[in-house]
């Protein structure tokens, strides 16, 4: 049996071709012509015929007419040759150049690889759902109990040098809380005034039906200072600071600063978490305070154009409406704030590795991670104080 191919190649490259003829148990098979990465494809069924033929003990391979050959296809070759000595048949080479004989030696052990296994199939989608949630659940313990760490070595981080009379730095207290404080105070300011406004006008064309549009005043005092002020500053804070204690700490893992603090004796949580969750435990409550106020007067500017509530008015309703248990509830929950937008931002930073694919989807992490348990906790918050009448 013949199989030849006489397609043309431009230039001088002569096509290749693969002859084969069967004399009892012994296939002989003469090759010719150019194989190389442009022609190699023209002889690829031929030799894949050639790799699942078993009715041959013994394979006569013939190169001698064979004239350019580039690693494709002496890979080729090479594989037919592992094939067929894999089956238990003998192959004899006759022909072959030095050059052929040094690039059939070259690509030997790779052809002698077995082809990598198909891919099984796919998982359902009722398969794939509880896997995810599965391993979402996994990660989520993991996350708390490296928080837990983290809480616990950045509370012992603070001695950390005691004993050498190094102890809390107050420098990097003090540069965290005007980073992440001081330095948030307009878009905290600008964003609580326009959510107060928006607030205290829908309230009022709603309640503008009933006739009882000084009620507006009683909706925006107890909705700003029980729950938007602080949720909205810890929303900021989430996506302004928590991102950049992300990004630095995991930059300075990546840089692989945080091995050098080991190095040297230091607990990197306690140099580098400590400072941040003191400055986020001190700066939030203060930011909710500012919040509030900048509420209330985008509130009362609305109230007296939108409304005619006068300034005056405004303020007599709203110590009507509100007392000190309105204050402090929304107080109480902005340490608590902190701590969660801290701890997570450190986790996802400690968790980064070596590239700025991860730096980047930490950080991403970071911010969609600290909202939601943020929000999720201010929801909790709200159920214990009406359960205990607060």
């Amino acid at each position: 049996m013949t199989q030849a191919h006489d397609e043309g190649q431009p230039g001088a490259v002569r096509a290749p071709a693969v002859e084969t003829s069967s004399d009892g148990g012994t296939l002989a098979c003469r090759l010719a012509g150019d194989w190389t990465t442009r022609t190699v494809g023209l002889v690829d069924g031929d030799m894949r015929a050639l790799l699942a033929r078993d009715d041959f003990e013994t394979l006569e391979l013939d190169l001698s007419r064979t004239g350019y050959l580039d690693t494709a296809g002496a890979w080729l070759i090479a594989r037919l040759i592992a094939e067929q000595r894999r089956r238990g048949a003998t192959v004899e080479i006759s022909g072959e150049s030095a050059a052929a004989r040094i690039l059939l030696e070259a690509v030997e052990p790779i052809a002698e690889q077995p082809e990598l296994p198909p891919k099984p199939p796919r998982d359902g989608w009722l398969v794939r759902i509880p896997m995810a949630v599965g391993r979402s659940m996994y990660e989520a313990r993991d996350d708390i109990r490296y928080g837990l760490h983290i809480l616990g070595a950045t509370v012992s981080g603070a001695q950390m040098k005691l004993g050498r009379k190094h102890a809390i730095n107050p420098a990097a207290i003090v540069s965290q809380i005007d980073r992440m404080g001081v330095g948030a105070v307009p878009i905290i300011v600008l964003m609580s005034a326009i959510v107060g406004a928006i607030i205290a006008q829908q309230g009022a064309f709603q309640l503008r039906y009933f006739g009882a549009e000084i009620f507006v005043v009683d909706l925006v005092g107890i909705l700003i200072l029980r729950e938007l002020g602080v949720l909205m500053t810890a929303i900021m804070i989430s996506g302004r600071s928590g991102s950049a204690i992300t990004a630095e700490i995991g930059s300075m893992k990546m840089r692989e600063e945080v091995d050098a603090l080991t190095v040297i004796g230091l607990n990197p949580v306690g140099v580098l978490v400590f400072p941040r969750l003191v400055a986020l435990v001190i700066a939030i409550p203060c930011l909710t305070i500012v919040a509030n106020f900048a509420a209330l007067a985008g509130a009362m500017a609305t109230a007296w154009l939108y409304s005619g509530i006068p300034p005056a008015a405004f303020i007599d309703r709203l110590r009507e409406a509100i007392d000190l248990s309105s204050i402090f509830a929304g107080l109480i929950k902005a340490p608590f704030m902190a701590l969660i937008i801290g701890v997570i931002a450190s986790v996802e930073g400690m968790k980064v590795g070596g590239s700025a694919e991860s730096l980047g989807s930490h950080v991403t992490a970071s911010v969609v991670k600290a909202i939601f348990v943020v929000i999720v906790v201010d929801g909790m918050f709200a159920m214990f104080y009406a359960a205990i009448d607060f």
